[in-house]
Formats: structure tokens, C-alpha cells, sequence
């Protein structure tokens, strides 16, 4: 057998050009198994070309963003729901406020009203009490000489009327001795139809011309007449005080 004369020893690298080589022999190699592939009538035949492959689209990205919009519009329908309720419940809120500060009002307008008319029930209350106290404790006086000259005295002050006890007193004793039923039927006045009565003897047209208001209408009643005459002789003579004889 002939001697392995290529040792590992004398073996060299591949160079650039033996690597092109060992290409080009693949490439033959390659057309060789094609040409081999050839039917056997020898014709080439062009083969079709392959119809496109269909693309297909995901929707899931679709779907997702479909969804995130939806969430968004829900989420802003929730916040406008939530911006109008908490409208309608101030409103509703401010409402309830004013109704009850009205009823508050009203409330506080009857009560001040109440008030006012128990001021004014105490006050009428007050002042029956006084009237009551007044009539209780009013002036009484003797019925005699010194009490009729006493009564007419105050309501001659009460009107303005001069005089004092001493005048009124003295000019009674003159003319009728303090009788009040006391008539003269003699003199001038009588003969004329016209006659003096009375404690100051007093004739009926200068009784009632002087006559004071608040007293009795009737010449005989000791107050009445005794006022009118003091009335007459002030208007006549300053004051009963003046009077010394028949007037």
C-alpha cells in the first residue's frame, strides 16, 4: 500500500480561495439535484406562482381600545351623575335651610306677637287693678253740712270753681241755716214765679245755666246746688268768698 504521505504535521489552514471552492462545488452539487428533479420527458415546467397568504388582523387591540372608551364614557356619565346628585342635594339642602329659617321667622313673629299681647293683657290687667284700687279707695264723704261742703269743695277744685269752706260755709248759714230742701216763697223772685231753693238758695234759671257738669240735675241736691252757686257768684262777684249778703 502506498504510504500516507500527508501527515498531521504537514497539514495547512484553509485558505480564502479553498474556502470559495468548497462553495462553488456545493452550488453544482445543489443545481445537479435539481436538473435530477426534472421529469422524464425533459420539459421544464414554470411552476405556478403560489396565491398570497391571507394577513390576518388581530382585534384584540381593537377590542381593548373599544373597551377603554367605554370605561372612559362610563366613568364620565358616573362623574356627571355624581356632579348632579351633589347639585340636587345642595339645592335640596338649601331649601330645607330657608323653609326652616321661615318657620323660624314666623315662629319667632309669633312668639313676639304673644309677647306683645301678654304686655298688653298685663297692662289692661294693671290698669283695672289701679281703677279697682281707685274706686275702692275713693273719697267718701259724711252725708251732712260738712260732707256737702266738703264734695262740692274737691269738684269745684277738679273744675276750677273759687272758693273755700269758709266762704261757702257762712253764706249756707245765711240763706237756708244749712237746710237743703229749703225754699223761700216771699220775696221778689217768688212773686215773679221763680223761687230761691236750695242750701245757697239758688233760682232755677241761673241753677241750670251755671249748673256744673258731673253733678245732679235736681236744684234740691246739696252738692249740685251749692256748686252752681259757687259757679254763679265766681262768674259774678270773683268768689263765693265775696258774697257777704243776697246775691
Amino acid at each position: 500500500m502506498p504510504k500516507n504521505f500527508l501527515t498531521r504535521g504537514h497539514s495547512r489552514s484553509l485558505t480564502r480561495t479553498h474556502k470559495i471552492a468548497i462553495a462553488g462545488v456545493g452550488t453544482l452539487g445543489a443545481a445537479a439535484v435539481a436538473f435530477s428533479a426534472v421529469p422524464g420527458g425533459g420539459q421544464t415546467t414554470t411552476a405556478e406562482a403560489a396565491a398570497p397568504a391571507k394577513v390576518a388582523y388581530s382585534t384584540e387591540q381593537i377590542k381593548g381600545v373599544k373597551a377603554d372608551v367605554t370605561d372612559q364614557l362610563a366613568g364620565a356619565s358616573e362623574k356627571v351623575a355624581s356632579i348632579e346628585a351633589k347639585k340636587a342635594a345642595a339645592e335640596a339642602a338649601a331649601t330645607k335651610k330657608a323653609a326652616t329659617a321661615k318657620k323660624a321667622a314666623a315662629q319667632a313673629a309669633a312668639e313676639k306677637k304673644a309677647a306683645q299681647e301678654r304686655q298688653a293683657n298685663e297692662a289692661a290687667s294693671r290698669s283695672g287693678a289701679r281703677l279697682t284700687v281707685k274706686q275702692v279707695s275713693a273719697k267718701s264723704y259724711s252725708n251732712n253740712l260738712d260732707g256737702w261742703i266738703r264734695e262740692a269743695l274737691d269738684i269745684m277744685k277738679a273744675k276750677g270753681i273759687p272758693g273755700t269752706y269758709h266762704g261757702l260755709h257762712k253764706n249756707i248759714m245765711r240763706e237756708s241755716s244749712g237746710n237743703p230742701n229749703a225754699i223761700n216763697d216771699w220775696d221778689i223772685n217768688a212773686i215773679n214765679g221763680v223761687p230761691s231753693k236750695g242750701l245757697l238758695q239758688v233760682i232755677p234759671p241761673t241753677f241750670q245755666a251755671y249748673h256744673v257738669p258731673g253733678t245732679s240735675w235736681n236744684i234740691y241736691d246739696p252738692v249740685a246746688n251749692i256748686t252752681a252757686a259757687a259757679n254763679y257768684a265766681a262768674d259774678r262777684y270773683g268768689t263765693i268768698d265775696n258774697v257777704n249778703s243776697a246775691y
